[in-house]
Order: structure tokens, then sequence, then C-alpha cells
């Protein structure tokens, strides 16, 4: 063989090599799975064997193939944490050793953040962070931030566990209302020197929803707490609270009584009136932290003023005498000057009273119409009632036409009025001469034409309603003349009398005689007629 062919040949033949993969340092999550893998070349049949540096356990399982064997750790744990030893031997002639160093972390999810779902604003809270099976937790630190504000921080590098633990961060603080919708954020850093891993921080992050209130409630008036008569007031009630806050209204009555309104936040009265006026009460409820506030706002609605009374008592209707009370009464803001009169006395018979006007004993002459007015700087109302006093015949007068001396042959006409409510009936009787009186008509006047004799007498005239009657009477009679030398003129005289039964009275009305000159004799003219 020359030397050209050894040299080839020489060439051709590798040396025998291993290696361990990954490289001679290796990092494993716990948990995670790991292969470690010996590669040979040139041999052809290599014979593979693995240790721990310590003859611990290998805490894995080997495969061998022809020119490399692997050791797989899945998954791998605490007792993986070695130095792993590879030894290979080519034909039983030639050995070779390569070892590798298996680092071991445990860091596999973020932070757990628990905080009290019910925190309420003011009252201590704690939040707790944890981070689950992290190792070696001699590394670990821990933030917890709100927002960006840190409100702890907190780190383990005194810890000397041996194995994955979950480690825990607490912190306590008083939540407040502004807190509401910002971060509570927990960082965690697992930070191992020279070693290679991803991620080395974890963080996680949960929104604060604090618990509140009610607090600063308070009532907004739309258009204002004086509104006017007629308009529509919207009341609402303000309030910071959460969750959000029931809201019930209610309104202070007469008494200290309370008139229960609306459960809704905004109360509506269409078309106020003054007697909606008064004190509203707004109650704000969180049954969540059982907490209620109240707010308060009097309403004064303002207007022109309404009258809302105005009667006569007993009644409309009276009889004379009894006791009548008229009531004016009429509601404003600001209050009505109030004048209550009868329109005939155009003057005020109780100015500025918003109360009555008292009649004792009531007459007839104070029936009639009432008026009441009330008046402010927004205007004024008015409302009338009539007073209708009932009341037997009065002031029964028996008028005599002609009012002088009459002479027989002529015409007399007597009239009879009387005041009364409702009117009086009126008719005339005339004494018979045996005393009776006879009814001679139903009209007010009575008229005789072509007086005679007969017609002498006492004539009767009766006033009657339903509360009484009144009489009066006229007497027709011979009075004798006055005498010159030769002459007698005989005149008749009319006499006159009433006789009442309500108010009696006696009236006397003596026809002044006159004197004539008459040729002849006085005699009496027997024909009668009388014309009603």
């Amino acid at each position: 063989m020359t030397d050209l062919q050894v040299y080839w040949r020489a060439v051709a033949v590798k040396a025998f090599e291993m290696e361990i993969l990954p490289a001679e340092r290796t990092v494993a999550q716990i948990g995670g799975t790991l292969i470690l893998t010996c590669n040979t070349t040139g041999c052809a049949s290599p014979s593979f064997s693995w240790r721990t540096q310590m003859d611990s356990p290998l805490g894995g399982k080997v495969s061998n193939y022809r020119t490399h064997s692997t050791l797989t750790m899945n998954p791998v744990s605490i007792v993986n944490s070695h130095s792993y030893l590879c030894t290979v031997v080519c034909d039983d002639r030639e050995k070779k050793e390569k070892s590798i160093e298996v680092e071991l972390y445990s860091f596999p999810s973020d932070p757990v953040i628990e905080i009290s779902p019910s925190l309420v604003a003011g009252e201590q809270a704690t939040v707790i962070c944890k981070i689950p099976d992290v190792y070696p937790s001699h590394h670990l630190e821990v933030l917890l931030k709100k927002d960006e504000h840190v409100l702890h921080e907190k780190n383990f590098f005194e810890d000397d566990s041996t194995n994955t633990e979950t480690k825990i961060v607490t912190h306590t603080f008083h939540p407040t209302a502004k807190d509401i919708g910002k971060e509570i954020t927990c960082v965690a850093r697992l930070l191992i020197a020279d070693m290679d891993f991803e991620p080395k921080e974890r963080t996680s992050s949960q929104k604060l929803n604090a618990n509140f209130g009610p607090q600063n409630t308070v009532i907004a008036a739309s258009p204002g707490n004086s509104p006017m008569e007629g308009d529509t007031l919207n009341l609402t009630c303000v309030t910071q609270s959460n969750p959000p806050a029931k809201i019930v209204w209610s309104k202070y009555l007469a008494e200290e009584s309370i008139q229960h309104l609306i459960k809704n936040n905004v109360l509506s009265i269409p078309h106020v009136h003054f007697n909606d006026s008064g004190r509203y009460i707004c109650e704000a409820i969180n049954p969540i932290t059982n907490k209620t506030e109240k707010a308060a706002m009097d309403i004064i609605i303002q207007g022109a003023p309404v009258i809302t009374k105005l009667s006569i008592e007993p009644s409309t209707t009276v009889q004379e005498g009894e006791n009548v009370s008229i009531q004016c009464s009429a509601e404003s803001n600001p209050p009505p000057k109030i004048i209550l009169r009868r329109k005939s006395d155009n003057a005020d018979m109780r100015a500025y009273s918003a109360r009555n006007i008292l009649l004792p004993s009531v007459m007839f002459q104070n029936g009639g119409d009432y008026e009441c007015l009330a008046e402010n700087k927004f205007g004024k109302s008015k409302s009338e009632i009539t007073l209708n006093v009932k009341y037997g015949p009065k002031n029964t007068m028996i008028t005599v036409i002609p009012t002088a001396a009459l002479k027989e042959g002529e015409t007399v006409t007597m009239k009879c009025t009387s005041s009364g409510n409702p009117a009086p009936v009126i008719s005339w009787k005339k004494k018979k001469a045996n005393g009776e009186s006879e009814k001679i008509s139903k009209n007010a006047t009575l008229t005789i034409w072509n007086l005679q004799s007969q017609d002498l007498g006492l004539y009767e005239c009766e006033a009657y309603n339903q509360f009484g009657k009144e009489e009066k009477a006229v007497k027709l009679y011979v009075q004798a003349g006055l005498e010159e030398p030769d002459q007698t003129i005989p005149l008749i005289i009319a006499f006159s009398s009433v006789a009442a039964v309500v108010v009696p009275a006696v009236a006397i009305l003596i026809y002044v005689s006159r004197q004539a000159k008459i040729n002849g004799s006085y005699s009496l003219v027997k024909a009668l007629r009388l014309k009603v």
C-alpha cells in the first residue's frame, strides 16, 4: 500500500466523538418537559449510560438508539435539579463522558388577584395577590399598584423553600369613591441571574368597584323652588351612590304626617296648584351599604289669587231673623288682600277679611248680591254669591185716589201695596152689615165707579205669603158738611187703618174734606156699581 492510499484511508475513518444537547447548562420549568440528548460520531456500536453526579434517581426515562441516547423528564420535577452525566463506550475499548447542569424554575401562570366584591368606600378593604407554584421563591419580588401608584412592595429573598409554593401578598387599604374604575395591578418578577427563560415578569389587573353612598344628596328643582301656578314642576334627586341608590319621594303634611309619593329619581308635578306647596323629601337608599341619606326642599307655588270658598251659612236662602255668616277664602302666594262686601253698598263691609261677615238676626234689607275680591301682585280674582232673605209682608199701604173728599157719583180707586219675599198675594174684602167680611177682589187695585151710599163701609186689604200676612183697612163714611146760610154739603171721607199678623200697626188716613156750594138738598144715590 502506498503512502497516498494510507493517507486517504486515515481521512475516511472519523475519530470517536460525543456531545450532549442542549449545551452544558440548561434551564427547565417545573411541570414542563425536558429532553437531554447524548450523540456520538465515529463509533459503530456505542454503549450509553446516564447518571446524576450524586447518583440520585434520574427522574426520567432513557431511550437508546444506534448513535444517540435520550433522557426524557416529563413532567420536570424538583428531583431533576441535578448535573447529569452521559457516558459512552465505543466498541468496548474507548469511553467518553460529558455532563450537563439542569437548573429548574417554576413561574407557570399570572398572579391571581382577590378583592372583596362588596368593598365599601371608607371602610377597610384587603387585596390579595397569589403567585401560584413559584420556584425558587427567594428570587421572587411582588408589587401591588393602584393605577401607577405603588401600594405595597414585598420580596421573598429570605425564603428557603425547596419546592414550588404559591406565594401570597396581602395589603389593606381604605378605598374611596374616586377609586372606582381604577386598576389594582399585581406585578410578580422572578429575577434569576444567568438563567435564560421567559417570562420573568407576570402581571394581573382588576378594576376596583367600591360600594359607597348615598352621599352628597341634593334636590334640583326646575324651573325653581318658587314656580308659578300652572307650571310643570320637576324635582330631581341627585345623589352619589354605587350601586345606584333607590329613591323614595315624600311630602310633609299637616300635623307632622308624611305622604309617600313615588319611587323614582324624578318627581314631576304637572300644572302645580297652591296646595302643592310644602316640604318635599328625597330619600336615597343603598341596600348594599345599608345606608340612607335624605335631602329636603321647600316648594312655594306663586300666582294670582284663587278664591277657594265663598259660601253663606246656613244657606243662601234664609228666613228673616236667622243668624247668617258669609265666608270668603282665597289662596295665593304672596297672600292676597281680600275684600268681602255687598255689591249694592259700594263700600267695603269687611275689607282685608279672608273669613266672614256675620249678620245676626238677618233683616230683609241684608239680602242681595255679595262679592269677594282677592288681589296680589300677580293678579286678582272675583266671585259672587246671592243672599236671598225670605220674610212676610211688610209696609202694606193703601192709596186712595183721589185723595180729596168725594161726592156721590164719583169714581174712587184704592190701591194696596206690600213688600215681602216671596211677593205677597193681595186681596180685598169688605165688611158686611152683619160683621162678616166678604172677599170682593183678588187684585191689588180696587176701583168703585159711580160711588153710592151702598159703597160706604170698611174695606180691608190683605197681603199674604208663606211667612205671614199683614192687613190694612180703609173706611168710607159720611162726615157732617160745613154749613153756609142756606146750604149743607154731604162729604164722603175715607178712613184708613191697618192690622198686621207679622208686624201689627195702625194707620189713619183722614182725607181732607172740601167745601162747595151745591143747590138742593143732600141725598144718597141709590144705585151702586163696583168695577174691579
